[in-house]
């Protein structure tokens, strides 16, 4: 059985138990905790050295703490290609020799992706996760931007799943290189990789609504839903045996 199909049932079974997921104002801490998180990763993807906290500053305060991000147009941009435009020129072949569309195509193509994403409504969940990998992934093959494409499909990607019902997806930057990989595995026609991060990441942040749900008076909660950026699920597991699970964490 592919792993992706043993996420997709791990997340059926907690979305039923959850009921759908819970309203911005029913659950505001976690779905702010989870929005700071993915901005802070994505844009360490591309190279941002910014810690969280001052991520956390900039998107409260519109502003930012240093080092700050500057913002200059790109070099060869005309005064069509401001950010939020389709790109007017042809871009190198990516690393692993994918080669995006030329430029006069892209708005097609962007047509096209968008009703590939609409259909998802209709998918299967056992296949959802591999169906929304290889939508990435074709959305960063047309890389219909100058600059921010990462980021712009990332945000998407997380877009179309809350819409579908399901939690975001944040790709670490301790992840990149596996992340960037499991890209190109999906350039060649296999999204199995790609999607089994992304069926990863979104049953981690399912356990986060889910906890407050199920844990009750006594807060014993999966283990896996205790698991945090520093300290894995395994780590847990491990310290739970030797009787050395840290003070409120109560697992089962």
């Amino acid at each position: 059985m592919r792993s992706t199909t043993v996420y997709a049932s791990r997340i059926g079974e907690l979305r039923e138990r959850l009921g759908g997921l819970p309203s911005p104002l029913e659950a505001d801490g976690i779905w702010r905790d989870i929005w700071l998180e993915e901005a802070h990763h994505s844009t360490a993807i591309e190279g941002n050295t910014l810690a969280l906290k001052q991520v956390e500053a900039l998107l409260a305060e519109g502003r930012a703490v240093t080092p700050v991000w500057d913002v200059s147009p790109h070099s060869q941009a005309t005064d069509r290609e401001r950010p939020g435009s389709f790109r007017e020129h042809d871009i190198q072949p990516f690393p692993g020799g994918m080669t995006a569309p030329e430029w006069p195509s892209v708005p097609a193509l962007v047509s096209d992706w968008i009703h590939a994403t609409q259909a998802l409504a209709h998918a299967d969940e056992s296949t959802l996760a591999e169906a929304i990998a290889s939508l990435h992934a074709r959305f960063e093959q047309i890389h219909p931007f100058l600059d921010g494409n990462g980021r712009t499909g990332r945000l998407v990607l997380n877009l179309v799943l809350v819409r579908l019902g399901y939690p975001p997806a944040i790709i670490y930057k301790r992840d990149r290189s596996r992340y960037l990989a499991a890209l190109r595995r999906a350039d060649q026609g296999d999204p199995g990789p790609l999607g089994e991060i992304l069926a990863r990441a979104i049953l981690d942040n399912l356990y986060k609504f889910v906890v407050p749900a199920i844990a009750g008076p006594a807060r014993l909660v999966p283990l896996p839903a205790l698991a945090t950026s520093e300290t894995s699920a395994n780590a847990l597991r491990v310290a739970a045996i030797r009787g050395r699970l840290p003070q409120g964490r109560e697992g089962i």
